[in-house]
């Protein structure tokens, strides 16, 4: 007799029952197979959503560019935006991001963007919160495409774009004093003279003064989260007081760093006074140790950074002169100094602001 089972009175064959998936002999391609169509998968679900916003910022620049056309045409007020916002909800009560406000957003938008891209950067590879920060934040269109391109770029969420802008970013990557392009091929000599920046920004280490370097080193190791956004996207923290040790003697690195783009350890140290060449003797000594000691074979040179309160460049350029080892030089400070003016300063608008004023009416 062949064997079966009893289902609500019914004699099946084994056969026609789902087998536990681990005692099926599988095909040596399986997981390949399994592997090809989840990433199809994957693919497929971050286009239809990238797809999406895409259409979302074409629509909201289009009905922008009516009331644009509208206003200049029929002189529409904020009475007539009122009006439209109430009639859109009652017809499309089912989507979001009809409010007066935004509707005046979308107006700015097309007014600022008239061909859809901010700079050269397509305005709908980037999400409507974004594109409202960097129209009524930014009143140049060169800064609203820099940093535009680094959101796109990095994937900087919101509140990162906001305190990208707030700290001044783009006035500061590049600036520090380095001896790059004669130690690096000029690849590597490029992409590191644009990560590293002058002056780094650490306020979130308060508003005291840290008068000893392990004061800093503690306060940015407690904050690393805010440290590595300030530092820049491709460093991954190593460690703290790593030792290396040469000869007969042990030496501390302040912060080791690898970054994943330039493929090298990047050693930071940290100083509470201003600038003194024998500085650089010392941060030199710690990168030939740790090509030495540190570096794997498939690891490019180890590359310096040295933090100071305050430096002389004519003084900083004759020490890094005739060194063949990578060195970067900042200062860093608790407190953006290189503030906007007053008066453009107050017209801007706050994060919170602009949250307030979209709360519930936009999905990011």
């Amino acid at each position: 007799m062949k064997k079966g089972r009893l289902v609500r009175g019914k004699v099946r064959d084994d056969a026609s029952f789902p087998v536990a998936p681990g005692r099926i002999v599988l095909p040596a391609d399986y997981h390949a197979l399994l592997h090809e169509i989840k990433t199809t998968i994957q693919q497929t679900r971050l286009h239809t959503v990238l797809s999406a916003n895409a259409s979302m910022i074409r629509l909201y620049w289009e009905i922008g560019k009516s009331v644009l056309k509208r206003r200049a045409q029929e002189g529409w007020g904020a009475r007539v935006i009122d009006r439209l916002s109430h009639d859109l909800c009652e017809a499309f009560p089912e989507m979001k991001g009809f409010s007066p406000s935004n509707l005046k957003y979308m107006r700015r938008f097309a007014e600022e963007c008239p061909a859809l891209t901010i700079g050269q950067q397509a305005a709908d590879q980037l999400p409507w919160f974004h594109i409202v920060i960097l129209i009524t934040r930014l009143s140049s269109n060169k800064e609203r495409e820099w940093y535009a391109a680094q959101a796109i770029q990095h994937g900087w969420s919101r509140n990162i774009l906001a305190l990208q802008i707030d700290g001044r970013a783009h006035e500061r990557h590049g600036k520090a004093v380095s001896n790059f392009s004669r130690t690096l091929p000029p690849a590597d000599s490029d992409l590191a003279t644009h990560i590293f920046k002058d002056p780094y920004v650490f306020d979130f280490l308060g508003t005291a003064d840290p008068r000893r370097e392990r004061e800093i080193e503690q306060g940015l190791v407690d904050h690393i989260q805010r440290f590595l956004l300030e530092l820049g996207a491709g460093f991954a923290f190593v460690g703290r007081q790593v030792l290396l040790e040469v000869g007969d003697q042990d030496f501390k690195i302040d912060l080791l760093f690898f970054h994943l783009r330039l493929r090298c350890y990047v050693i930071v140290e940290l100083k509470a006074v201003p600038f003194d060449p024998a500085f650089v003797g010392q941060l030199n000594l710690y990168l030939s140790a740790a090509d030495d000691l540190l570096r794997h074979p498939d690891d490019k040179p180890t590359i310096g950074l040295l933090l100071c309160r305050s430096r002389n460049k004519l003084v900083l350029e004759y020490a890094l002169r005739d060194l063949q080892k990578p060195i970067g030089v900042a200062q860093w400070e608790t407190k953006l100094t290189r503030t906007l003016p007053k008066e453009l300063k107050s017209s801007l608008p706050s994060i919170k602001e602009i949250e307030a004023e979209l709360s519930g009416e936009i999905e990011d």
